[in-house]
């Protein structure tokens, strides 16, 4: 059952919201579609989720005007897999992507002496020529599509011209800025701009760019567009300016700097604050260049005709990578297995609803963008494609959906500690199945968000319940199942385990303490970024 309640707005305010009288509407009468993509970005990484710290104005005023969805999902916790459902509106077990591509899988992933019980599954590691993608289910319909920043989805002969996007402007291979987040980028199909140019300013850019130029031909040549913004923001390494990190270090110091910001979970040290100034600093440099994007749309009246989604790939990175934020009340994160790993912010602008700023607790999910799309824009759905996934539309329109179950498939582990396992959640219910030792966990999130009391023997009818309804799934989509591994050391890995909550916790803690020193430098010249960002 829905329950939407309304979102930081004064009375009288949403039927003003939308509104762009003083705007010449667009010349374009067929709805149009743009899907904001953030990458590595946690459930609350922005200050209308609950942050104190980090400062997103443009995505809030973007939430404002949305309906919220407070259970909003990845399909994955890490990125490749999560994107391929978004393009394919299926679960991952499906397309046969479940782990980020480019990542060792089976004996190879021994080769590299990782030291695991299992071996992981092996995986696609190209998005599949058979799947028909969103783009290219809009292209029939003579829409013009545009792609900008990170793909991830395979290696050349799989990139987003390969997959229905008619510009494809820094979309290739890797998932994450091989150059960094200033100019020059060391990307195939992004020019260099500046040195010091901001990457996610550029890609905002070239998005504004392909908006006013699909806009300036005559009236009669106009197509619809289906836009795809999909920011390599805040992957790491996490890299900002030195005004945004003095800024952020001189906030963290005033709301009162922890003696503790680590604690060991589980497999690694996981972060506790939210206080990484450069961090921070990188998202308001996506946030800035969401309004410059946000700002284009209402000066040329295209948000009366244009719906606009925004979400993340995976969860904030609390662990491994960069150790960048913390999800609290939420458990883990990227790569990991609890709600910090695949709950995610995700707004939908409709204009034509009346929701604008209120929230939906119903659960949703990535792949349910694909036949959310063709529903707005009254193209007939095709679920042999989005198998999976159901339109949104109805709780845009203040309606149900029906009761479903949303299930989720990892057979890898997670550079950031996650473990192999697979997961239903079934209205407020959530089960985890570990492949190491084939353990349950079973959590009611109504009550336990953080995940921190297994209910298992309080609630065996419900752990069997959703037991069988897992088992039927996992056989349904023939999901691939991690094979033992017959090198494993347990005495290496318990050697391996006890440096982390030791001499590695350590390290964490005075890597946090130092970058929030007074004259703290990453390097010499701040990757350029005062040229152009100070």
């Amino acid at each position: 059952m829905m329950n939407i309640t309304n979102f930081l707005l004064p009375v009288g305010c949403l039927a003003l919201l939308g509104q762009s009288s003083a705007n010449a509407a667009s010349k374009n009468d067929k709805p149009n579609v743009i899907i904001i993509l953030a990458d590595d970005f946690g459930w609350n990484d922005l200050g209308c989720m609950g942050s104190k710290y980090y400062e997103t104005p443009n995505l809030d005023r973007l939430a404002k005007r949305s309906l919220m969805f407070t259970n909003g999902y990845a399909n994955c916790s890490v990125s490749s897999p999560s994107r391929a459902s978004i393009m394919t509106g299926q679960y991952t077990t499906r397309h046969g992507i479940t782990d980020w591509i480019g990542e060792a899988s089976g004996e190879a992933w021994e080769k590299k002496g990782k030291n695991t019980k299992l071996l992981p599954s092996e995986y696609v590691h190209d998005l599949p020529k058979s799947e028909t993608t969103i783009a290219e289910a809009l292209k029939q319909y003579g829409y013009r599509t545009f792609m900008a920043g990170k793909w991830h989805l395979g290696s050349e002969g799989s990139w987003p011209e390969d997959h229905g996007f008619d510009i494809n402007k820094g979309g290739w291979t890797a998932g994450s800025p091989m150059g960094g987040y200033f100019s020059p980028y060391k990307n195939p199909k992004l020019t260099n701009g500046p040195k010091g140019e901001n990457l996610s300013m550029r890609l905002a850019q070239e998005t504004v760019k392909f908006l006013k130029e699909n806009e300036s031909v005559k009236k009669s040549e106009v197509k619809p567009f289906f836009a795809y913004l999909s920011f390599y923001a805040v992957h790491g390494a996490i890299q900002t300016s030195m005004k945004n990190w003095s800024y952020f270090r001189d906030k963290a110091e005033k709301m009162g700097i922890a003696d503790i910001g680590f604690k060991f979970d589980r497999t690694m040290p996981v972060r506790t604050v939210q206080d990484n100034p450069v961090y921070a600093g990188l998202i308001k440099q996506m946030d800035d260049a969401i309004g410059v994007v946000l700002d284009a749309i209402d000066d040329m009246g295209l948000d009366k005709n244009t719906m606009i989604i925004f979400t993340g790939d995976n969860g904030g990175v609390v662990s491994g990578d960069s150790f960048s934020t913390c999800l609290a009340p939420l458990r883990g994160g990227k790569g990991r297995q609890w709600e910090g790993g695949i709950r995610e912010p995700f707004f939908i602008y409709c204009p034509e609803s009346k929701l604008a700023g209120t929230k939906c607790d119903v659960p949703v999910i990535g792949m349910d963008f694909y036949p959310t799309i063709l529903d707005y824009l009254k193209i007939s759905l095709v679920p042999h494609q989005h198998i999976d996934g159901v339109s949104l539309m109805p709780l845009l329109k203040g309606q149900n959906i029906a009761e479903r179950s949303l299930f989720w498939h990892y057979p890898h582990y997670g550079n950031q500690g996650g473990e192999p396992s697979s997961i239903i959640r079934r209205g407020d219910w959530k089960l985890i199945y570990y492949y190491e030792d084939q353990h349950y966990e079973l959590y009611n999130l109504k009550n336990d968000i953080g995940e921190t009391t297994p209910l298992n023997t309080l609630y065996p009818q419900k752990l069997e319940e959703l037991k069988i309804l897992l088992k039927a799934w996992l056989i349904e989509t023939n999901a691939k199942i991690p094979q033992a591994n017959p090198y494993y050391n347990p005495a290496a890995k318990m050697k391996e385990r006890t440096m982390w909550q030791t001499t590695g916790l350590q390290k964490k803690e005075a890597q946090r303490k130092s970058m929030l020193q007074k004259g703290w430098k990453p390097n010499q010249d701040w990757w350029g970024s005062q040229l152009t960002n100070d």
